[in-house]
């Protein structure tokens, strides 16, 4: 579980980060679900939004991704959102 500073932290570093997974009118497939697993496991942080035909929000796809893939919630807004997950060669520092 992330403390509020170290999400923060997150916050801060997903500002500058393109947006690299978009949520279709499908929702959260299966390729989805691995696409976003394969890029945490490069990246840890990543950025993603919901498309404008697809019947989740962003809160709805944010959180169903999670559990798919084991991370955490960093931020919510509008129809973009940003996930974290440690990978096992760590990247991001935080305290």
């Amino acid at each position: 579980m992330l403390t509020s500073k170290q999400r923060a932290t997150l916050r801060s570093m997903a500002n500058t980060m393109d947006t690299i997974l978009y949520i279709g009118k499908e929702g959260v497939t299966p390729n989805t679900v691995k696409e976003a697993y394969d890029a945490l496991e490069a990246r840890e942080l990543i950025k993603c939004a919901v498309q404008q035909g697809c019947d989740l929000s962003a809160r709805e796809a944010l959180d169903e991704l999670c559990e798919k893939v084991h991370a955490e919630p960093v931020q919510c807004i509008g129809r973009r959102f940003v996930l974290y997950r440690p990978s096992r060669q760590r990247k991001i520092e935080l305290d």
